[in-house]
């Protein structure tokens, strides 16, 4: 044991004092390297596992966050799009009282008739507010129908295309007075007994002629779609699409044209 304390310190000396045994010094600091490695090979295994395990929760984390913010920003895209096209209906409808000389009062659709047969829808407007039965109802394109009752804070709409209700029409081209009524289609109405030898064609617009009393002059009705000759008939079978958006028109507005009854029955109940 004292030799090898000797020996030790004889070299620790020999190494101090020469430079003898620098090329063994660094053969063994070559030969001792992965010796070291694999030493430190535990710890470097332990922060490589967390680090991925923290960067694959975090990753996780952020998918999940911007799923969550996608699905939203989405949600609220769709509600923007609605906007936009309701701002552009709102839009028109002002753009068409600029043209009205009668008064008029800005009311929304709330429901539609649960009958296919029947063309009614209801309106968040009433007795409270004036309306009167028969009143003439028009959206930013054309006449949509009138009112057929009336209760406190709101009211029942029959659409010009439901198969009870007739307009008197004159083609704006001559001023030729004809009657247009419903059957039932939301895009279309027919002409009553229109003969044979009239002045109409195709493409003539039709406005209300104001006969009657019930419904202004000048408003829009329609566009003659189609005329059908049938050698079979006394007269012409004459198809026309309605000016109204009937059956998407939203927003609308009540016209209080001058013909508005003294008194009228109002509904004291909501059935």
């Amino acid at each position: 044991m004292l030799i090898l304390v000797l020996l030790a310190l004889t070299l620790i000396l020999f190494d101090a004092l020469t430079s003898w045994l620098k090329p063994a010094h660094h053969w063994f600091e070559q030969a001792a390297r992965p010796f070291y490695w694999l030493t430190n090979l535990p710890s470097r295994l332990g922060e490589w596992s967390d680090d991925s395990l923290t960067s694959r929760g975090e990753l996780e984390e952020e998918r999940d966050r911007l799923t969550t913010e996608l699905l939203v920003y989405k949600g609220q895209l769709q509600r923007l799009a609605e906007l936009s096209a309701e701002n552009l209906r709102l839009r028109n409808l002002l753009n068409a009282t600029e043209l009205l000389s009668d008064k008029v009062l800005v009311t929304q659709l709330i429901g539609v008739s649960p009958d296919p047969v029947s063309h009614v829808v209801s309106i968040d407007r009433g007795g409270v507010d004036g309306v009167y039965v028969g009143q003439p109802v028009i959206d930013s394109e054309g006449l949509m129908g009138q009112v057929l009752k009336v209760f406190d804070t709101h009211s029942r709409i029959l659409l010009l295309t439901d198969y009870r209700h007739a307009v008197p029409v004159k083609v704006a081209r001559n001023g030729l007075r004809v009657i247009a009524e419903g059957v039932g289609d939301f895009q279309q109405l027919k002409l009553r007994h229109v003969s044979p030898t009239s002045d109409i064609e195709v493409g003539d617009a039709l406005v209300s002629s104001g006969l009657g009393g019930r419904f202004p002059e000048g408003y829009p009705v329609g566009t003659i779609r189609e005329i059908i000759h049938d050698n079979g008939r006394d007269f012409l079978e004459v198809i026309v699409e309605p000016a109204a958006k009937v059956d998407r028109s939203r927003h609308l507005l009540l016209v209080f044209s001058g013909h508005q009854p003294v008194n009228q029955g109002l509904a004291s109940s909501d059935d």
